[in-house]
C-alpha cells in the first residue's frame, strides 16, 4: 500500500486553506476591501479585525483573502501558459532530435537559453514596463518565463524514453512522432510535470508579489499581497501587523506548495521510493 508522505499532507492542507479563502472571497469577506474607514485606521488585531486595519481603515484579513485570490489566479494562469506551450514544444524538440536530426531542437533550445539568460523578475519588469502595469501583463510575463522551464523538462524526459522498447515498438507499428508523443511519452512523464507545476506555482506567486510590490502587477483598488507590503514598509515600527500578515501569507503559500511538490515527488517518483525502501532494508 502506498504511504503518503507527511510533507504532502501538510503542504496540501496549507494550500487548500488558501484556495478555500480565495474561493470564499468571490462571495464574502468580513469587510468590503474597497471601502475606506479613516476612523478605524491602524486598529491592532482584535476580535472585530482579526489581522487589524491599515492606514485607510481597511480590514487586513479581508484584503489578504482577496489578495490570495489574485495571486493564485495570476499564478495558475501563468503556469498554465507554461504547460500548454512549453510541453508541446519540448515534445516536438525531442521528436525532431530522435527522428529528424535535431535542427529544430537546436533552434528551440537556443531560444530557451536566450530566455533563461534574463532573470525571471527582470523579464517580467521589462514586459510590464513596456505594455503597462496590469494583472494581464503580469500573467503574460510570468507565463513566458515558465515556457522554457516546461519545454526543457518535457524534452529531457522524452529523450530518456525514446530508446525504450515500447517506443521502438510503436515506431515499428507505423505510428508518427506526434501520436507517439501524446499516446506513449506524455502519460509517462505526467508525474514529473505535475511535480514541476507545483514548484513553478510557488515561484509564480513570488513573482506576482514582486511585480505588485514595485507597482507592475495588480492595480488598485484590487488588493495585492505585494503592494500591501510596499505600502506598509514605512509603518512597520508602529503597525507591524501590516507587514507580518501579508508577508506571512506569501510565505505560507510558497512553503505549502513546496511541501506539496516534495511530497508528490516522493509519492510519484519510483526512483525515490525505491531508494527509500533500500535504505529501510539496509
Amino acid at each position: 500500500m502506498t504511504k503518503f508522505p507527511i510533507s504532502l499532507w501538510v503542504g496540501l492542507l496549507m494550500t487548500i486553506l488558501f484556495v478555500m479563502a480565495a474561493a470564499v472571497s468571490f462571495f464574502w469577506t468580513p469587510y468590503d476591501v474597497r471601502e475606506l474607514d479613516i476612523a478605524s485606521r491602524f486598529i491592532a488585531p482584535s476580535f472585530s479585525h482579526l489581522f487589524g486595519t491599515d492606514h485607510f481603515g481597511r480590514d487586513i484579513f479581508s484584503m489578504i483573502m482577496v489578495g490570495a485570490r489574485n495571486a493564485i489566479g495570476v499564478s495558475l494562469l501563468a503556469v498554465g501558459i507554461g504547460i500548454m506551450i512549453g510541453v508541446p514544444l519540448g515534445l516536438w524538440a525531442a521528436a525532431t532530435r530522435t527522428y529528424g536530426g535535431g535542427f529544430i531542437d537546436e533552434i528551440l533550445m537556443r531560444t530557451n537559453d536566450l530566455i533563461f539568460a534574463f532573470p525571471s523578475l527582470l523579464m517580467a519588469i521589462l514586459i510590464t514596463a513596456v505594455f503597462g502595469p496590469s494583472a494581464i501583463n503580469a500573467i503574460i510575463a510570468i507565463g513566458i518565463f515558465n515556457i522554457p522551464v516546461f519545454a526543457r523538462i518535457s524534452r529531457g524526459a522524452a529523450l530518456s524514453l525514446s530508446s525504450k522498447e515500447y517506443i521502438m515498438a510503436a515506431r515499428v507499428s507505423g505510428k508518427g512522432m506526434v501520436r507517439i508523443s501524446y499516446e506513449h511519452i506524455l502519460p509517462n512523464i505526467l508525474n514529473l510535470l505535475i511535480v514541476q507545476a507545483t514548484i513553478q506555482f510557488s515561484i509564480a506567486i513570488i513573482a506576482e508579489a514582486s511585480l505588485s510590490y514595485v507597482g507592475l502587477g495588480s492595480q488598485p483598488p484590487d488588493p495585492s499581497l505585494g503592494r500591501m507590503l510596499n505600502e506598509a514598509q514605512t509603518m512597520i515600527f508602529f503597525a507591524p501587523w501590516l507587514v507580518y500578515f501579508p508577508g506571512g501569507a506569501i510565505i505560507s503559500m510558497v512553503v505549502g506548495l513546496n511541501l506539496m511538490g516534495d511530497g508528490l515527488r516522493d509519492l510519484l517518483d519510483p526512483k525515490t521510493n525505491k531508494a527509500k525502501e533500500e535504505d529501510v532494508v539496509a
